[in-house]
């Protein structure tokens, strides 16, 4: 039985409604549970790049540990090792080869884990929490890209304890993505600044921010030929912004989208309103999935600008979400965000990582 193999009907159909039990709404879609989720909030996912043969899932959390689980064809998933930081890990990421993973935390530090040796050094150093991490892989150079609360981008070459090269940014970095060669940060005040990376990386343009709210997530997506041509930035205030680099026609190609609200759509009742935690890009059909503190997941077509699916309601917020290389397999992680503060922390609720079967309910609808 593969379930992550060629497109087959899992995850499509699931387990019948009769017989389970309607109090338990953890995993409403009936998706596959990773083994050993990490004990406190996850808050970043990544899987293997495809020189590694197989599927590995990256899960860092706010236990401070970075867990790493196989992810065979079956489904089954077996825990492989973790690694600790001395504060919660915020973004996680692969070296292109596999070899490695990139650790980006609150202790002000990044590490590099060796996974054949199991080995963590650390490898950069910021005066304030670390909250993204990507690796660089240029035709000239490779280097790891860090950016931090303390409003700096650094970059680093692994061997050395001085950045390369550190770019002032204008406020405290929020998030960011990175697809060679083309690198976008979006920082607190709505700030939004996109780098090239040909060379040496240096600043490409600063954007006027399309949103209104603070930026909480964003992802590069590729065009036809598989060049990076723009970006997905997602708010606090359930909207997600489609914005290309150089379009044809920026008042008709750029747009923005609401995603994870419920109630009052058509009525004078409030709406309540999400933020959006996550976004993917479908990496063979370009399709995205966002997920937000709503307990949902999105999948959406930017190009027809329609929705293609929404989940059932978890118990709780979607804190992550990726697909691994070749598009098969959508992770989601199920946490609290603490979107709603402090008082509805439950420490006896249990953090998930669910696996689901995304080649088919990501592929475009056919046009009519």
């Amino acid at each position: 039985m593969s379930l992550f193999g060629a497109a087959s009907g899992f995850g499509t159909g699931g387990a019948s409604m009769f017989g389970s039990a309607a109090a338990d709404n953890h995993n409403p879609m009936k998706d596959i549970e990773v083994t050993s989720s990490p004990d406190d909030s996850i808050g970043c996912l990544s899987f293997s790049p495809p020189a590694l043969p197989g599927n590995f899932l990256i899960a860092g959390s706010w236990a401070n540990d970075v867990r790493c689980w196989e992810v065979q064809d079956s489904g089954q998933t077996i825990p492989k090792a973790q690694q600790m930081h001395t504060g919660p890990v915020l973004d996680v990421c692969w070296s292109d080869d596999g070899s490695k993973v990139f650790t980006a935390s609150c202790d002000k530090t990044a590490k590099m884990w060796d996974l054949n040796s199991n080995q963590a050094i650390q490898i950069a150093q910021h005066d304030a929490p670390v909250k993204t991490i990507h690796w660089i892989k240029a035709p000239n150079y490779s280097c790891v890209m860090t950016g931090s609360w303390d409003k700096t981008l650094k970059f680093w070459d692994t061997r050395s304890s001085n950045p390369m090269m550190v770019l002032q940014l204008p406020e405290r970095c929020y998030c960011a993505d990175m697809i060679y060669p083309m690198a976008v940060v979006a920082t607190a005040e709505r700030g939004l600044i996109v780098y090239q990376l040909e060379n040496q990386p240096s600043e490409f343009r600063r954007i006027e921010s399309p949103l209104k709210h603070q930026h909480r997530c964003v992802a590069i997506f590729k065009d036809k030929q598989n060049k990076p041509t723009g970006f997905a930035l997602g708010s606090i205030e359930g909207r997600v912004a489609i914005h290309y680099i150089n379009p044809p026609n920026p008042a008709k190609d750029n747009f923005t989208f609401k995603c994870h609200r419920s109630n009052g759509t058509n009525t004078s009742a409030p709406q309540d309103i999400y933020a959006v935690n996550g976004i993917a890009f479908h990496p063979v059909h370009g399709t995205l999935a966002t997920v937000g503190s709503d307990g949902r997941f999105s999948f959406w077509d930017k190009d027809a600008r329609t929705k293609l699916k929404t989940s059932e309601q978890l118990d709780q917020p979607i804190s992550a979400c990726c697909f691994n290389h070749n598009g098969n397999i959508f992770a989601y992680a199920s946490s609290y965000d603490w979107s709603k503060g402090h008082e509805f922390y439950n420490p006896q609720k249990k953090n998930y990582i669910f696996l689901r079967n995304a080649a088919e309910e990501l592929k475009p609808r056919n046009k009519k």
